[in-house]
């Protein structure tokens, strides 16, 4: 802020009086967590606000949950009920611990298979087939329920267990404001169509920013019978990966590799056992051209 103009500053003041007039809950939600917003987050809070339910598809470690959290807030700033679903039960043990802390144990339940804990707070973690049995059951617990979070909401697209959150989704009161988080949901745009067709009017917000940087490598076989393996970038090295965009494009020499033969057949083929860089690798080096030091326990796949 300091290193705006005065006219900047102003406009700066300006946008931030009016964010926190037509988003007054939003405003107070991001002074208690105490920390600042990405766009994403604040774009996906607003549309909740305004009433209506969002899709959020964000990278792991990018703070999808945060839109969550401000569901909770938000039934509890109106006296309301909101649902935390998980798809297994060890999420829903942390996620029932993370939001003890933040709002106390007497106004947040856990309901698994193994656990019963608070069922009637206001705030209440549970696994998505809990849900789906209560739904059907008809139980007087969906009482007052305003907001249902459905974390990993991408389990739609199981082949066994993707019904359950298609029923939930499908059979949940009309007044209830869905949050789906996922991190690998593809069909992002698609997907928040159907979700406005069976609950109405829904905001798909997308970041593909990773907080977390993911370098991707592909180990290819030495051509020869006793040479060593190579290990090539997969992607080309510009390509940033803390934010790779769409179809990032391919590193050239590995797709010359491939095209010549020269790296090896195909990738994953364990020839040897040795871990080597090719003579042509041309990982992400940063603005100045340079490859960028990797930090300690930087995860490659």
């Amino acid at each position: 802020m300091n290193d705006l103009s005065p006219a900047e500053r102003y406009s700066a003041f300006r946008s931030q009086s009016r964010s926190a007039a037509e988003h007054p809950e939003l405003t107070l939600f991001r002074e208690v967590i105490g920390f600042e917003l990405d766009d994403f987050q604040v774009a996906a809070c607003e549309a909740l606000e305004q009433g209506r339910g969002v899709l959020v598809a964000a990278p792991t470690g990018a703070g999808k949950t945060v839109v969550g959290e401000f569901a909770v807030h938000l039934a509890l700033a109106s006296g309301r009920k909101a649902f935390y679903t998980t798809p297994i039960k060890a999420l829903s043990n942390q996620k029932y611990a993370d939001l003890v802390r933040r709002h106390g144990p007497e106004n947040v339940g856990l309901l698994t298979g193994d656990s019963t804990i608070n069922g009637e707070a206001p705030v209440v973690v549970m696994t998505t087939e809990v849900l789906r049995n209560m739904l059907y059951a008809g139980s007087s617990t969906l009482d007052g329920l305003a907001y249902v979070v459905m974390d990993e909401v991408h389990y739609l697209a199981d082949r066994f267990r993707g019904p359950v959150w298609e029923e939930v989704i499908i059979h949940l009161s009309d007044d209830v404001q869905l949050v789906s988080l996922s991190a690998t949901v593809s069909n992002a745009e698609e997907f928040g169509d159907w979700l406005e067709m069976v609950r109405g009017d829904t905001a798909v917000v997308v970041s593909e920013r990773r907080p977390v940087p993911l370098w991707q490598h592909v180990l290819m076989s030495s051509p020869e019978p006793r040479g060593k393996p190579r290990m090539l970038d997969l992607y080309a090295g510009h390509v940033d990966p803390t934010d790779p965009g769409t179809n990032p494009p391919i590193n050239p020499d590995l797709t010359a590799a491939f095209r010549s033969g020269r790296g090896g057949n195909r990738p994953g083929d364990h020839g040897g056992r040795g871990r080597g860089r090719g003579r042509g690798d041309r990982g992400y080096r940063g603005g100045n051209g340079r490859r960028a030091d990797r930090p300690s326990g930087a995860i490659n796949t």
